[in-house]
């Protein structure tokens, strides 16, 4: 495949991000423009720190939410603290489902929060997925150096 057959990969699957609310187009942008010649791959590094917090956030998240009796307080923090993460990168659908675990943290619906978690990790994965794919097709259409 030619780089410009590459290029324009690049931008359908960023433009397919957008549409279909994975990310937040002004946030994700707005990270884009703090990438330069100097920092050629600030997005993806950026991309890469979330995902290492979000696996630190998520155990605390279970930990706080398989003890007994359940701190909802706690949660709540834990889940503020993440939803926080998710709205710098943009991560509209993770960042919805974290709306939905605070409201059963709100609640004190354990089931509720066990299976709003769920759907932030399934999310938070398709996400991920997804990223992983984009970044991969910028470096191949030479867009970044390689990491």
């Amino acid at each position: 495949m030619d780089r410009n057959q590459l290029q324009r990969q690049v931008a359908l699957k960023r433009s397919f991000l957008f549409e279909q609310c994975y990310l937040d187009p002004q946030q994700f942008v707005q990270l884009e423009e703090l990438q330069d010649d100097a920092n050629p791959n600030f997005v993806e590094e950026i991309v890469t720190l979330f995902y290492k917090d979000s696996a630190r956030l998520f155990q605390k998240i279970e930990q706080a939410l398989y003890s007994r009796p359940i701190d909802f307080a706690k949660l709540d923090d834990y889940m503020h603290q993440f939803k926080g993460s998710t709205s710098s990168i943009g991560a509209i659908k993770v960042k919805n489902e974290c709306s939905q675990f605070k409201e059963f943290c709100l609640a004190a619906n354990a089931d509720g929060c066990v299976r709003a978690l769920e759907r932030v990790k399934q999310e938070h994965q398709t996400l991920r997925i997804h990223l992983e794919n984009y970044f991969q097709l910028r470096r191949q259409a030479g867009l970044v150096q390689r990491v």
